[in-house]
């Protein structure tokens, strides 16, 4: 830039040399506003590119967190399935060395309870009736 003006200002007058120059700070002044303008715009671009990259790489970290998320969930529950066996297991196990009985006994008993009761009913029915008959002729002397 410099040697374009001393090549321009070769053989020029005063006038003519500060018009050049004027001309020139003028030129650069509008290419630093071009320059500006071009930025800004661009700037504006730029962010909204970053913005939906980053929106991109927020969706892919929560899907990805969200599936480890899940698997661990998964493997605590399987952990706590165990677990809740093992202590079931154990209490039967305490329950049944102190000789109490378990439920499937209690079921079997309430069910050969159910069915003795049914069968002294029945006895009882049929006693009723061999009782009735030896007392009707009694009451006729």
């Amino acid at each position: 830039m410099v040697k374009k003006l001393t090549e321009l200002a070769e053989g020029k007058g005063e006038n003519e040399l500060a018009t050049l120059i004027k001309n020139s700070a003028n030129q650069i002044w509008l290419a630093g506003l071009g320059a500006f303008a071009k930025a800004q715009e661009e700037g504006t671009k730029v962010f909204e590119a970053l913005v939906k990259e980053g929106e991109a790489v927020q969706d892919r970290a929560k899907k990805t967190a969200d599936d480890k998320i899940a698997e661990v969930r998964k493997q605590a529950t399987g952990s706590w399935d165990k677990l809740e066996q093992v202590f079931e297991e154990r209490v039967a196990r305490a329950l049944h060395s102190l000789n109490v009985p378990t439920r499937k006994d209690i079921e079997h008993l309430g069910r050969r309870v159910s069915e003795l009761t049914h069968e002294v009913k029945t006895l009882s029915a049929e006693l009723e009736q061999r009782k009735a008959p030896a007392k009707a002729p009694a009451a006729a002397k």
